[in-house]
């Protein structure tokens, strides 16, 4: 198991290395020029040039990606072109907020979508599955921002149950959840349903009923378990949907995340804050992916004992 994890550690550095290469080249071919944006359109070419080479945009593109990578290794990511501050300083005082944001709406989504998800497979073809399989179809095609909007129209400025922008306290946490977590139920709610109703089909699953095992028992120890691997699966993957989709919900609602910084620095062609940004985001939905493969091996033996072999 040791191995296996060694193992995936170094493919999330190569991972990293790729993604690192691809946004500092996207972010090297977007139009535009970080010293002008920095001085202004009344600035001269003397002055864009001098700041060109002290900000290091005057060397070649490889070599100046090459510095970052080895700054990178050494835990340094440099200074914000705009603020002129460290960009580890600035990402470490947000990201707490935009993890914080991605869990609590995963949260939700799981709290609602594996129960709803059951329940629509326990009672196949009743009202109840009708309405959950409706509902995760339009909750699944509202884009997060028209939802974002309506939900602060109602509960904020007409309700004036939750705050409308900002995170003043915990309740500023559960409209932005709610609405960054509808996407990722919809598909936890048809998931858990189409997996539950897999399982419920399964010899093993008639068997324990024919012993007499109480009903209760039969959908939460035997089918609900082995039907817990594709959930998870998902759960894992659309972790990383919902940190990328606070940079919507962080604008939507005010907030002040890595997703509001991505936003304004990529206006402003501020490279070192970009990369950052997405390097800490990649480098957490590797690590939950890397836990939800731990966690397989806790479900299903013999997923630990394929872990062992490699």
């Amino acid at each position: 198991m040791v191995k296996y994890i060694l193992q995936r550690l170094g493919m999330m550095v190569i991972v990293v290395l790729g993604i690192s290469f691809i946004v500092f080249t996207i972010m090297n071919l977007t139009p535009g020029n970080a010293a002008q944006l920095i001085l202004g359109q009344s600035a001269s070419p003397e002055q864009v040039a001098k700041l060109e080479a002290e900000l290091g945009l005057n060397e070649p593109f490889f070599v100046r990606y090459f510095e970052y990578i080895v700054d990178m290794f050494q835990g340094e990511f440099g200074n914000s072109y705009q603020t002129k501050l460290p960009v580890f300083e600035e990402i470490l005082s947000r990201f707490p907020t935009t993890l914080t944001l991605a869990a609590v709406a995963m949260f939700f989504a799981t709290l609602i979508g594996v129960p709803v998800g059951v329940i629509s497979a326990v009672r196949q073809y009743s009202f109840v599955d009708a309405v959950s399989t409706v509902a995760a179809l339009i909750f699944a095609s509202i884009p997060s921002f028209v939802l974002g909007l309506v939900l602060m129209l109602v509960f904020a400025l007409n309700l004036h149950w939750l705050p409308a922008t900002g995170l003043h306290d915990i309740t500023g946490y559960i409209l932005p959840a709610v609405t960054l977590s509808t996407g990722t139920m919809a598909t936890l709610v048809r998931m858990t349903r189409s997996t539950m109703l897999e399982v419920l089909k399964q010899d093993y699953i008639r068997t324990a009923r024919a012993k007499g095992a109480e009903e209760k028992s039969v959908i939460l120890k035997h089918s609900l378990r082995n039907a817990l691997l594709p959930i998870i699966t998902v759960i894992g993957v659309d972790f990383g949907y919902l940190l990328a989709g606070t940079v919507v919900i962080e604008s939507v609602f005010a907030i002040s995340g890595i997703g509001s910084l991505l936003i304004t620095s990529i206006r402003m062609k501020d490279t070192p804050v970009v990369m950052a940004a997405i390097m800490f985001v990649t480098i957490a939905y590797s690590l939950v992916n890397l836990l939800v493969d731990i966690i397989y091996a806790y479900i299903d033996p013999r997923i630990k004992s394929q872990y062992e072999r490699a």
